[in-house]
């Protein structure tokens, strides 16, 4: 199949919320592949604070993970979680983003995004740092995801009904 016939899904949202349980269940769901979160890798690599450098680095990590599995996709390409993710953790951290991430982000669209909803219980993970500002995160998704015009859906629920409402948007997108 031709890699420009894939439909790219994004599950995003802030941390704790499921978001690489919920790319896997999709890409079995739709036998298809998934991209996981480059950042996830890279930081538990890390051996002090995270730079502005390892900002750019993560960027473009995701970008060229994405692209390396675009190939395997079968209609559909899941990504867990998108350099969006940077754009707002470096704004969170440094005050600002990477210029080329601000950049590239119109010219490189999803074509439908699962926002998924910060209604799942806090899971303690050395990965995460902002338990307490789970409402504020959750804000700054829903504004950058109408700053792109970009059709999302907000997923909530606990255990397979949270799957359950998800499969349902992405077929009702489909359709």
């Amino acid at each position: 199949m031709n890699n420009n016939n894939i439909l790219k899904i994004a599950v995003v949202g802030p941390e704790s919320t499921g978001k690489s349980a919920m790319s896997a269940y999709l890409a079995k769901h739709y036998e298809t592949v998934w991209v996981p979160e480059y950042a996830r890798e890279y930081c538990a690599k890390l051996t002090g604070d995270c730079t502005w450098q390892d900002e750019i680095n993560m960027y473009h990590g995701q970008v060229a993970l994405e692209k390396e599995l675009l190939p395997q996709a079968n209609k559909l390409l899941i990504c867990d979680t998108t350099f969006i993710t940077i754009k707002i953790w470096s704004e969170q951290m440094f005050g600002r983003a990477p210029q080329e991430v601000l950049d590239a982000l119109p010219q490189h669209p999803y074509d439908f995004y699962l926002l998924l909803n910060i209604d799942l219980p806090w899971e303690d993970d050395p990965l995460r740092n902002f338990p307490t500002m789970r409402e504020h995160f959750m804000a700054v998704w829903h504004k950058e995801l109408q700053a792109l015009n970009a059709p999302y859906t907000v997923i909530s629920g606990l255990g397979q009904q949270r799957y359950d409402h998800a499969v349902e948007a992405v077929d009702n997108f489909l359709k």
